[in-house]
């Protein structure tokens, strides 16, 4: 089978395409033939590697490998089909088209338990919008869960023509807040077609020179700091932010601690409930994908170099 490999850290050049064995399954794990997976912020930071791109350096770096990659394969989500199951899988049966969250999805195949973060794809979506939920969508609705967003709430989405704002303005919506996406002057019709009330051109105006406070501010891209925003939140409100440094270790600290304004980050994590409750979403219209751009897997580096601009609209699809 073909896979993405990666065995020294750097630019796009470093990414090769190989072909390996294709995994075999163990009696309790699924083999999935991938169509589809993304290019996400996350595989953009492992794979350059340093200390600009790694949050919380250099324990980052030890944990991803110091010197050379751990894990040689990128990717972080994937749709696809059931190709083969266990003896002892019961949950899925071959043919089954699923969608969900793995690490290794450079690959056109994997194999995986089958209670792992895996469910039957959403019916109304394709598989390149399937596979781009789970790493945006997941990590968007457990940031606002830390965020305790409830009803009538105002809420701040930084970042809102990302991967994690598209999906954050929605499910923000879908949990009955008031909600204002601050993007920049290309992004700003994205945004509000997406369900934003309010929309803020970063480019022209600092969210935080107005007079409108905040029951959660969501930084989805680690570009605003806790004590520029501080002011904008309401009391016992709160400051989420995506991408953890040790500034807001040192601040989560602290808040947990003095004052009624809080900051939270921490890993966002996934789960088969999750995917099954954005699936719920997406089949009533809720929740959909926004797309930028689609590459075939050989041109892997080109998405990649297109993600490190860091100009991307939601998504960038990689097809099998």
């Amino acid at each position: 089978m073909k896979v993405i490999t990666y065995t020294k850290y750097g630019s796009p050049d470093v990414l090769q395409l190989e072909e390996v064995d294709q995994p075999t399954v163990n009696e309790n794990e699924i083999l999935i033939k991938v169509y589809a997976t993304t290019v996400s912020s996350g595989d953009s930071r492992m794979r350059n590697g340093n200390r600009k791109s790694l949050p919380l350096w250099p324990i980052s770096k030890i944990a991803i490998g110091l010197r050379k990659p751990k894990r040689t394969t990128l990717g972080m989500d994937f749709a696809g089909e059931i190709e083969a199951v266990g003896s002892h899988v019961t949950l899925f049966q071959k043919g089954d088209q699923v969608y969900g969250s793995y690490g290794g999805t450079y690959a056109e195949y994997i194999s995986m338990r089958e209670n792992g973060p895996v469910a039957i794809k959403p019916d109304n979506m394709s598989f390149e919008e399937a596979a781009s939920v789970p790493f945006g969508a997941l990590s968007a609705l457990a940031f606002l869960r830390k965020g305790k967003i409830e009803s009538g709430q105002n809420v701040l989405i930084y970042g809102a023509s990302g991967s994690l704002g598209t999906y954050a303005i929605q499910l923000a919506k879908y949990f009955g807040a008031n909600v204002t996406g601050v993007c920049s002057t290309s992004n700003v019709e994205l945004v509000r077609s997406l369900g934003a009330d309010q929309v803020i051109d970063y480019t022209h105006e600092d969210f935080t020179a107005n007079e409108m406070e905040y029951d959660l501010i969501f930084d989805t891209v680690g570009k605003i700091a806790f004590s520029h925003s501080r002011k904008s939140l309401k009391q016992n409100g709160i400051f989420v932010t995506a991408v953890m440094n040790y500034r807001e270790v040192f601040q989560i600290l602290w808040t947990s601690k003095i004052g009624s304004k809080k900051i939270i980050s921490g890993l966002s994590g996934s789960s088969t409930e999750d995917l099954m409750f954005l699936k719920d979403l997406i089949e009533a219209g809720t929740v959909k994908t926004v797309i930028d751009r689609s590459y075939p897997m050989e041109q892997i580096a080109e998405a990649h170099d297109y993600v490190d601009k860091g100009h991307k609209k939601g998504n960038v699809v990689i097809t099998y």
